[in-house]
């Protein structure tokens, strides 16, 4: 018993966060600064655009800064006068895709971000910074907030009707999910409803988070769209939505995203929220999903359900795409001489630093795709957009294939870790 015990912790081990005082610097709303990062395939800008009180704080009061190390940007707000980190968090954009592809070698473009974060008692430093190609990270912007500023915005919320589908505690001690209509009419919005029950079941229907639904809040959000479906470019269809989602996006047919932020923080700032899904109205195959940003998927797909929780992985989690024969736009996404940040993938730079404890003594690191290893974790090469150079955890995976039972051991541990910083 003892030994099966200890094997436990060292497979999930107990995370201890570090605490801040959240009575001391931060009130109980959210302050949202909103920029645009703009630049092409070498450089990056920070515009920033306005600065926003909502009326909520869905995160922990308890874990604050981000111990993860996750995203491809982050940023960091200081206490002014201590200089004291206090709160951080990671995230991955629309942008830093969109800079590995041809496009970007040839034009500059924008795309609208948001740092949110509690609303402080006292001036903060803002600083957001950049994952370099070494694998570090750089500051790229900073500036001070007074929250006595006249310039915050301090608006009244347009009053969208919202659904509880789940209801599981205070927004603090939970993670909070909030899923918005897009493309749906305002004669469709009885389907929305049901649609969001339906791929929340999905997700539930999906360890680890079957066995943590009551960690989970999740509430729809009803906001009709003019016309019903999305844009399809490549076919010449376009529908004047809430959102202005579109597939297509880096021109990749299946690609399905939305480049409107500001209407997306506006429209789920009506509840408390930690994460934001876009659901779509169409019976397309297509997604899309960001760490800390927001996930979209389709409705009435036949692989929706594949397909939400695979890029709410993505969204919540963190986790990297384990593909490598699919067609994409990227260009020289990952340096193969830096470990990958995902907790799912590794270029064995620092493998130390992945699942190297899940892997059996028996099983040899790389790892080959043998039919032998059928639901062994090992080091398998593949992953990430790249057949070599870049190593996964299992033969197939949520993460990998439409075809896969649902998330690998090492996927598992990686959600289990982020329900529980939102939750504690």
């Amino acid at each position: 018993m003892k030994l099966k015990i200890l094997l436990i912790i060292l497979i999930f081990p107990i995370f201890t966060f570090a605490q801040i005082d959240y009575n001391k610097y931060f009130d109980n709303k959210s302050l949202r600064f909103d920029f645009l990062l703009g630049g092409n395939n070498k450089n990056v800008t920070v515009y920033p655009e306005q600065i926003k009180q909502e009326p909520y704080w869905a995160g922990s009061k308890t874990n604050l800064t981000d111990p993860f190390n996750y995203g491809t940007y982050r940023f960091r707000v200081f206490d002014l006068k201590s200089d004291s980190l206090i709160f951080s968090k990671g995230f991955s954009t629309l942008f830093q895709e969109w800079q590995t592809t041809a496009e970007a070698k040839e034009i500059n473009k924008t795309f609208y971000q948001a740092a949110i974060f509690p609303f402080p008692k006292k001036e903060i430093r803002l600083e957001i910074d950049a994952l370099q190609w070494e694998g570090d990270f750089k500051t790229i912007y900073k500036t001070e907030i007074n929250p006595n500023n006249y310039f915050i915005l301090s608006e009244t919320e347009t009053q969208f009707e919202t659904v509880n589908i789940i209801k599981s505690g205070n927004a603090e001690n939970k993670v909070d999910l909030v899923i918005l209509a897009e493309g749906y009419t305002s004669f469709e919005l009885y389907k929305f409803v049901e649609d969001a029950k339906r791929v929340t079941q999905y997700l539930f229907d999906t360890e680890p988070f079957k066995s943590e639904k009551t960690s989970f809040n999740v509430t729809a959000i009803l906001t009709p769209s003019i016309e019903s479906g999305t844009d399809i470019p490549g076919e010449g269809i376009y529908k004047n939505t809430h959102f202005n989602s579109t597939f297509y996006t880096f021109d990749v047919d299946r690609y399905l995203t939305t480049s409107d932020m500001k209407t997306i923080y506006d429209a789920a700032a009506v509840v408390p929220y930690d994460h934001i899904y876009i659901l779509v109205n169409t019976e397309r195959y297509g997604g899309g999903g960001f760490y800390n940003f927001v996930s979209v998927c389709t409705s009435d797909n036949r692989l929706t359900e594949e397909v939400f929780t695979h890029e709410f992985g993505h969204g919540f989690a963190g986790l990297g795409d384990e593909y490598y024969n699919s067609s994409v736009a990227y260009e020289d996404f990952y340096n193969l001489e830096v470990e990958p940040w995902e907790p799912n993938l590794t270029t064995l730079v620092d493998f130390d630093s992945k699942w190297k404890e899940l892997i059996a003594d028996s099983v040899s690191v790389p790892t080959p795709r043998e039919a032998k290893y059928k639901n062994t974790v090992g080091v398998y090469e593949g992953g990430g957009y790249l057949s070599k150079g870049i190593y996964s955890p299992v033969l197939d995976c949520r993460m990998k294939s439409n075809n896969a039972d649902g998330f690998c051991p090492v996927c598992e541990e990686a959600i289990r870790k982020a329900i529980q910083f939102y939750t504690e």
